[in-house]
């Protein structure tokens, strides 16, 4: 128990540094008319496909771990 104790923190702190990396990675094509609630021209729907769909899944499996590393440091 005293070695998950001591290796949780450092666990945190990779999980988090890599989530932050994995999100600004991605594309954003909102402009600041769509970030300020106006209406963006170039609004349509693409399949996200190669490295942007494994960001895109790479970053919800870290925020999974990251949500499960804060829980078992809750109960520990």
């Amino acid at each position: 128990m005293e070695i998950i104790t001591n290796v949780l923190p450092w666990i945190q702190i990779t999980l988090s540094i890599l989530l932050i990396a994995s999100i600004i990675l991605q594309q954003s094509t909102a402009g600041l008319g769509g970030a300020l609630g106006g209406s963006d021209s170039s609004i349509t729907y693409h399949t996200r496909r190669g490295f942007e769909k494994f960001l895109f899944t790479f970053s919800i499996i870290l925020g999974v771990l990251f949500l499960a590393s804060g829980l078992v440091a809750i109960f520990i």
